[in-house]
């Protein structure tokens, strides 16, 4: 009887045990592709008002709307920073991203200016950032004053400080290149399928990234204050098809990733790159390399994978590998190397440069040539 009883009872501990640790082990075996959705602002702040209309309503509609778009897909995980109309902290928005250990954070917002600017642009982080971009950092950035502690909890940040705002990029340093291509998806989408003016790809400080561990971008889905795109944004109609564009391009580069095809856009962000003169151009302890491609799957950098293309090397970095034609220091030679993948079919391939065995800015690289 008393064996009985024991058994019962180690049964009744197990079923225990296990309903609890249950959802939290279904969570960590998933293995879905983590998507975390940011409407901007929210309760108290209402973003801009340009024309009457509130941002936090347009915004919040439309990541509702990506959201259930990707929800279809069984690989895919949603999860929102909000999805009523409450406040969240700058900071809050990239703690939850982290927590889920997300792959993507991507945040929607509307934009606005004193003048008759129209068209969506998408933000990465970085320091590129000119007078316009400064503009756009500060007025995203000054949410902070709507909470309470401000100074104590953003270590004495200052959205109008330039100091302030390059401090921001560090983090998101090895995400960037990921972070562009998406937005790159996005602006296209947004040209190409709803014909909307797509004013680019762009950088700036914005502190709603800079804390998150994952390819992140800030979607402007147009300006509230020129009176036709803020009808438009405000209509059920401009929502359903600004939230197609994005969910459909989230989708894309999944895909990409799944099927190691990701390449990405050339320096659309960057500087541009000083031309070098038709004669031998090389660089004192500078390698060039062509990266045509990117993707979650390891494959062997053999000609037969990559369209013919010798020399092919490959590194992990932050759980993806990248794949790279050419190793040199003649820069003359590397941008023929560079047609030469274009012709194969890596059209958006772009030139990286490496010193120490540490990848450095490509305008900082030609700037240092020694004859």
């Amino acid at each position: 009887m008393q064996t009985k009883i024991k058994t019962l009872l180690i049964l009744v501990l197990f079923f225990l045990i296990t309903a609890i640790l249950a959802p939290a082990n279904a969570q960590n075996s998933e293995g879905k592709f983590v998507v975390v959705l940011d409407a901007g602002h929210g309760g108290h702040d209402s973003g801009n008002l340009g024309s009457g209309y509130k941002e936090k309503d347009i915004a919040l509609k439309i990541v509702l709307g990506v959201g259930k778009s990707l929800a279809k897909n069984k690989d895919i995980k949603v999860i929102y920073t909000r999805k009523t109309d409450v406040f969240l902290k700058l900071r809050e928005r990239a703690a939850i991203a982290n927590k889920a250990d997300a792959d993507l954070f991507v945040s929607i917002h509307c934009n606005a200016h004193n003048s008759q600017a129209n068209g969506t642009e998408t933000f990465v982080l970085g320091a590129a950032n000119t007078q316009r971009n400064l503009e756009i950092a500060k007025k995203e950035n000054e949410v902070i004053y709507f909470e309470k502690d401000y100074e104590k909890n953003y270590d004495g940040f200052d959205p109008n400080s330039p100091e302030s705002l390059i401090g921001l990029t560090l983090i998101q340093e090895d995400y960037v290149e990921q972070s562009v291509q998406l937005a790159s998806m996005i602006e296209n989408n947004f040209k190409q399928k709803q014909k909307r003016k797509s004013r680019g790809v762009k950088q700036a400080s914005l502190w709603v990234m800079h804390n998150t561990y994952m390819p992140s971008v800030l979607v402007e889905v147009g300006f509230l204050t020129y009176k036709k795109e803020g009808a438009f944004l405000n209509s059920s109609s401009g929502q359903v098809k600004m939230a197609a564009s994005v969910a459909e391009a989230i989708s894309d580069y999944k895909k990409a990733l799944d099927e190691n095809v990701v390449d990405y856009y050339e320096e659309e962000i960057s500087d541009s790159i000083p031309t070098i003169p038709n004669e031998v151009a090389i660089y004192d302890n500078i390698v060039f390399k062509i990266q045509i491609a990117t993707g979650s799957n390891k494959i062997e950098p053999k000609p037969y994978n990559f369209k013919g293309l010798k020399e092919v090397s490959r590194v992990k970095i932050n759980g993806l590998y990248k794949y790279f034609y050419g190793y040199t220091s003649d820069y003359n030679e590397i941008q023929n190397l560079q047609l030469e993948a274009k012709k194969k079919g890596y059209k958006t391939s772009f030139i990286v440069a490496y010193k120490n065995n540490e990848r450095i800015d490509l305008s900082k690289a030609l700037k240092s040539r020694v004859n």
